[in-house]
């Protein structure tokens, strides 16, 4: 159904049309209600238009590669959702759903067009919109890039890791070095003073086998706690491309839409100033 002119007052993007121009842009742009819960679009819609939030709530929502749901923007009143999709008319790259009740205003690409006309400098508020999804975009990358390797491993480790960890942790600090000499002279010093009488006489075998026994022990436990540090390093290259990756695709696509924008407010002033 049609919109109130007097709805159109409170949304920031059209707050420099007058009356009139807002009882044009109201009669062209449809109102709409979505309930509780209720799914306004989905990843693969064709974007048939925009929404513009005047009550309610609404998040929209991706799934990135490791298939978790990524909350995008929380819309609220006066807000945009939907919109880069609109201007490019591709297929929706997010999802959206309503949280409570919401009234929305429904705008396509010739209710813009329409809104630039009347009013080139409105241009300037679609650009703020679209700079404010350049900066959220930024801080889901940011975001995205906060992981700790070490924090996604954790989560996969078993106890045998935890073990193998500690072991070559341990086996690796000054406190096995200093404890282990230590052994080693009582036990030699004791056998030596023992004389004939020795359990383990000179050239100590028995201490021989205990240190052989040890050395293959050890080898690969720490073996295995390195290849899980060559694991956490593939893991961290992975999460840097990955990063770099979104971040060269937001920006590239964010920057396309802001171009088209900017070539049709230049065309629409360009308009206006041959009619005058």
């Amino acid at each position: 159904m049609a919109c109130n002119p007097e709805l159109l007052k409170d949304v920031p993007l059209f707050a420099l049309l007058d009356a009139e121009e807002l009882a044009v842009l109201a009669g062209q742009v449809e109102m709409r209600t979505f309930a509780a819960r209720q799914r306004i679009y989905k990843i693969g819609d064709p974007a048939s238009g925009a929404y513009v939030v005047i009550s309610g709530a609404v998040v929209v929502s991706t799934i990135d590669e490791d298939h978790q749901e990524v909350v995008v923007s929380e819309p609220g009143p006066g807000e945009f959702f939907g919109f880069a999709s609109m201007i490019d008319r591709t297929a929706h790259q997010t999802s959206a759903i309503a949280t409570e009740e919401t009234r929305c205003i429904e705008v396509d690409q010739h209710d813009i067009s329409v809104l630039l006309t009347a009013k080139p400098l409105a241009g300037i508020d679609l650009l703020t919109v679209l700079g404010r999804q350049i900066h959220a975009a930024q801080e889901l990358v940011r975001g995205r890039a906060m992981r700790n390797p070490n924090d996604v491993i954790e989560e996969k480790m078993t106890i045998g890791n935890r073990i193998s960890d500690g072991l070559a942790q341990f086996g690796g600090s000054w406190t096995f070095i200093i404890s282990f000499l230590t052994a080693l002279v009582v036990y030699t010093a004791i056998n030596v003073s023992l004389g004939k009488n020795s359990w383990d006489p000179y050239p100590f075998i028995l201490l021989n086998l205990f240190l052989s026994m040890l050395a293959a022990i050890q080898a690969p436990v720490i073996m295995m706690s390195q290849n899980r540090q060559d694991a956490k390093d593939r893991l961290r290259g992975e999460l840097d491309y990955e990063v770099n990756r979104r971040s060269e695709s937001e920006i590239q696509g964010l920057s396309r839409k802001l171009h088209q924008i900017t070539e049709k407010i230049d065309d629409l002033e360009e308009l206006l100033r041959v009619k005058q």
